[in-house]
């Protein structure tokens, strides 16, 4: 996973030290030792990602390069300490900003049913939910042509639901895309907020769930045929999932993704084909 080198024989012992201390911290960070599903994670488009997490279901690939995950950490705490140093009272002597607060999206009785967690930014002087993504220039670029996502968009409306819940009034939601590049790049979605979005996700999470007890049968998931019957989603980005196992043909060791649609060729591209 982790590509290392040195100048010498010392320094390759080094780097190799250094890069396994830098996966094992990433590995057994709060975040990653997680089990419940936040709302980062509610709206991902593929259901069958949604049970393999929601089951503990023991990971395909250990070999997670955490380097992304890592800066993004980064560049969200340089963001809460900037907001901080901005902050300013409201005219009712409350903060403008709520910054890096734990919100619940949805209270439940039941552990792994509640939905929480820490909203990047919530504007009260403009009842905007802010999101940070830290994403490649290519990511940006798609981003930038064709919106967020279901996943991201469901995210911003839910962290909206829970910024409600704790009794602010947002009225939009706005999630900031800034490039990992040589150059700063910055491009904001931007939408009202509707709590709708955020109650359709959870009824939708809550089905996903029924689905992994309906049979009654604890052993059922450790059959092929009854993962077969849970959807994959060709918008799912398969790369990143822990459960990604390509060429896989037993869906209880690993998923091979959804085969994506070749792009279709026009013009001159078809004339030499």
């Amino acid at each position: 996973m982790a590509r290392t080198s040195g100048s010498d024989e010392v320094g390759a012992k080094l780097a190799e030290r250094i890069a396994d201390l830098i996966v094992d911290t990433a590995t057994n960070s709060p975040r990653s030792l997680q089990k419940r599903l936040g709302p980062s994670e509610v709206g991902d488009p593929c259901e069958r990602r949604l049970s393999y997490k929601m089951l503990d279901w023991p990971a395909a690939s250990t070999e997670q390069d955490p380097a992304a995950s890592i800066i993004g950490t980064g560049f969200h705490t340089w963001m809460e300490e900037a907001f901080t140093r901005r902050q300013a009272p409201m005219p009712d002597g409350r903060p403008r900003y709520r910054i890096e607060e734990r919100v619940t999206v949805r209270p439940s009785p039941i552990e792994d049913a509640i939905v929480a967690g820490s909203s990047d930014l919530y504007d009260r002087a403009t009842g905007t939910v802010w999101d940070w993504k830290l994403v490649g220039h290519t990511s940006l670029d798609e981003y930038r042509r064709k919106g967020p996502g279901p996943q991201y968009r469901t995210q911003a409306h839910l962290y909206g639901l829970g910024q409600e819940n704790d009794g602010e009034q947002p009225k939009r939601v706005a999630i900031c895309f800034v490039g990992r590049y040589h150059e700063l790049r910055v491009h904001v979605w931007t939408e009202p907020y509707q709590r709708q979005i955020a109650l359709d996700a959870l009824t939708r999470l809550d089905r996903v769930r029924d689905r992994l007890t309906a049979s009654g049968d604890a052993d059922a998931p450790y059959d092929h045929a009854w993962w077969s019957q849970v959807p994959a989603s060709d918008q799912a980005k398969c790369r990143f999932c822990p459960w990604f196992k390509p060429g896989s043909t037993d869906l209880t060791v690993g998923c091979p993704g959804v085969a994506q649609p070749a792009a279709q060729r026009h013009g001159f591209e078809s004339l030499i084909a």
